[in-house]
């Protein structure tokens, strides 16, 4: 069984103080994007973990994959050893939902290889992440409370993005969080209007709350996005907690000249996509 798990971007994040579970509550336009993580999962002799791509990692019993494998399997009371390989190639500590892409992916993937009942998925997504129950659904939705609440969106690809994950300015999310509470809760520049694809700009203006405190985290990263919007002519916006970035393009074509001139970066280009996840091949 082999299943991709497709990235994410915050298209606007708002976000509010913590309630009284000690969450966030978040209001996001998220979109998919084609810049996938792939999963194998089957049947084995003994339980196997194995990560490859572009960034070395260790294949723990933590990863959010193993752990949705692990999740369906016990929910089944299943006991069958089995073997997981993910290649990653969604950068991590970008912002990009790389790690829920890949537990959406294992609750797939898993789900299909135990003949697991259609709800487990969806049941199981809200206790690994609060990005994994919109990487199962995918394409544009609005994401509220902790991300348990997906509402879809039709999609309509009148545009693509440039995205760009500078290499030395990652961000940890639960560090971009604290200063977030420490600054008081700052609400991040919009951006609308004609900045705006025709199709967005109904939901706008954009932004992201944790701009300001990643900024104040890595004062460098506000230089690097003011150098891109100056080299790409656009805005340039932030997605979740940094430190990926993205701008608005008609095309691919213009998306992929954007990029293609950044350096030290980690980058993609291309049109939104409709799915989370995808099953490549079904056996």
């Amino acid at each position: 069984m082999i299943v991709d798990g497709f990235a994410k971007v915050n298209l606007s994040l708002g976000v509010r103080p913590r309630d009284d579970s000690g969450y966030h509550p978040i209001r996001s336009l998220a979109q998919s994007i084609e810049w996938p993580d792939r999963l194998t999962l089957d049947f084995a002799d003994e339980d196997t973990f194995t990560i490859t791509g572009s960034e070395p990692m260790a294949a723990a019993s933590d990863n959010l994959a193993w752990r949705a494998v692990a999740a369906v399997r016990q929910d089944l009371a299943a006991r069958s050893p089995l073997a997981l390989d993910l290649e990653k190639r969604i950068p991590r500590a970008a912002g990009l939902g790389g790690g829920s892409a890949d537990a959406a992916a294992g609750l797939i993937a898993a789900s299909r290889l135990l003949d697991a009942p259609p709800d487990a998925a969806p049941r199981l997504a809200p206790g690994l992440g609060s990005d994994v129950p919109f990487c199962l659904v995918g394409g544009m939705a609005w994401m509220e409370g902790r991300g348990e609440r997906v509402s879809a969106i039709p999609l309509e690809t009148d545009y693509a993005l440039a995205v760009a994950v500078p290499m030395v300015l990652r961000l940890r999310s639960d560090e971009v969080y604290r200063r977030w509470d420490d600054l008081d809760g700052p609400i991040g520049a919009p951006v609308g209007d004609h900045h705006l694809p025709p199709s967005l700009r109904s939901f706008g203006p954009l932004g992201n709350d944790l701009l300001p405190a990643a900024l104040d985290l890595r004062p460098e990263l506000g230089d690097w996005m003011a150098d891109l919007a100056s080299r790409w002519g656009r805005p340039v916006l932030m997605t979740g907690s940094g430190s990926g970035v993205f701008g608005f393009f008609v095309d691919d074509e213009e998306a992929a000249n954007a990029v293609s001139g950044v350096e030290h970066a980690v980058v993609w280009a291309g049109e939104p996509v409709p799915w989370g996840t995808r099953i490549v091949v079904d056996e």
